[in-house]
């Protein structure tokens, strides 16, 4: 498992564990996409006819960071949903740098959208209690909320809060 799903105050978040950037934005969204459908829908979501193709993402606001990134990155992967019904089922990811910065280069797969039952709504990936780094080896990362493990590096570690 690469991610954990915890409770905040009135939102949901998660915390991703990888070995490196481009793994961990691709669990990230891995995570994501399970949280949001029903549990029927998991069990149905490779039933469907699947389509691929590339999709580059870079982040408006910050481009020579990888946290600004790794929010694009989960922001386009709602909006693919909600507004192209493109509903995210396997990615290879790079992350390659650019004139303009840091940008994710994404083979996707994806199914209709309107076909996945989903049981809640992210209505943002948020900025709260945001965290993205690097552990060194031997370092170790503790999570303040339940249910989420310590993370002992070397290893890549975003925590990210949705709001539902």
């Amino acid at each position: 498992m690469s991610s954990w799903l915890f409770p905040t105050t009135a939102d949901a978040g998660m915390a991703v564990v990888a070995p490196s950037p481009a793994t961990l934005l691709q669990d990230a969204a891995h995570g994501v996409q399970t949280y949001l459908m029903s549990s029927q829908a998991a069990k149905e979501v490779n039933s469907h006819l699947r389509h691929s193709g590339e999709w580059r993402v870079r982040s408006p606001h910050n481009p020579q960071d990888l946290g600004f990134l790794f929010l694009a990155w989960l922001d386009e992967i709602l909006y693919r949903a909600e507004v192209h019904q493109q509903w995210l089922v396997e990615s290879q990811l790079r992350i390659v740098s650019i004139e303009q910065g840091m940008e994710l280069i994404a083979q996707v797969a994806w199914v209709d959208a309107t076909l996945i039952e989903r049981e809640i709504e992210i209505k943002a990936i948020t900025t709260h209690d945001f965290e993205l780094k690097f552990i060194e080896p031997d370092e170790s990362v503790l999570s303040p909320y339940d249910g989420v493990p310590e993370f002992v590096g070397p290893c890549w570690y975003a925590q990210v809060v949705f709001d539902i």
